[in-house]
């Protein structure tokens, strides 16, 4: 009786209230003063600058907080914090395997924080290596059903197109199409999406699991649980798992 899949934890999230939207904005924040720090604060020449602005343009961030976020990046603005990118493995209740990706201005405080959220839902942290081999770095566009609905009546050309862009997979679900494609790929694949005039749900590169398991209702609600409190920190940028 699993479901708590990556774009399960997506459509949950967005029945959560506005109360979360400031731990939104400051990871988004992050997020971009990162993206310029490693490539620059041109979005046109900086393809993970340019993700970034979206996801925070769809999560209506403020225009004065993504500039104010490029400006760090770029060193133009400093308040004496230095972001770092830190990758967290372990595992959840009935061993499933747990990423999680951090961006933070104080290592020890997030190593610690994330340990005691482990051990408080029944996990542990493990060292590095221990499940990121369970993983491949892909580009994921999962387009809502409206937005499958317009392509409909020509989805032998839109899937040839995106194939001739280099896609791996597309899936067909509940929640609409899910299309996955190696990272180098991930851009052409876009443009073809933009082609079509489709917004996306979500957009991105995420580590995704080589093989899912599948568990029993109560060990899933149990890895949802470590999922949302792992989730709901402000170092943490995103969480992934293996579970189906």
């Amino acid at each position: 009786m699993s479901g708590h899949s990556k774009w399960h934890n997506i459509q949950a999230k967005k029945g959560k209230a506005d109360k979360t939207r400031s731990n939104v904005f400051t990871k988004l924040a992050r997020l971009i003063t990162v993206s310029v720090r490693e490539g620059g604060g041109d979005p046109v020449m900086n393809f993970s600058l340019r993700l970034a602005i979206d996801r925070a343009k769809e999560a209506n961030m403020p225009k004065d907080n993504i500039d104010r976020a490029i400006k760090k990046g770029s060193g133009e603005l400093n308040d004496g914090t230095q972001i770092e990118e830190i990758m967290y493995e372990g595992f959840g209740p009935a061993g499933v395997a747990f990423l999680v990706d951090a961006l933070t201005d104080n290592k020890n405080r997030t190593v610690s924080e994330v340990k005691n959220v482990f051990v408080k839902h029944g996990g542990n942290v493990g060292s590095a290596g221990a499940v990121k081999w369970m993983f491949n770095r892909l580009g994921v566009v999962r387009l809502g059903e409206s937005e499958k609905e317009k392509v409909k009546s020509k989805m032998g050309d839109f899937e040839l197109e995106l194939m001739d862009a280099g896609i791996e997979d597309m899936a067909d679900s509940e929640f609409g199409l899910e299309i996955k494609c190696p990272v180098d790929k991930f851009q052409k694949v876009m443009e073809v999406i933009k082609k079509y005039n489709l917004q996306p749900e979500t957009n991105g590169l995420e580590w995704v699991a080589k093989e899912t398991v599948e568990l029993n209702e109560a060990d899933s609600n149990k890895v949802q649980n470590l999922y949302e409190s792992l989730d709901e920190m402000d170092d943490v940028r995103e969480v992934y798992t293996n579970e189906a």
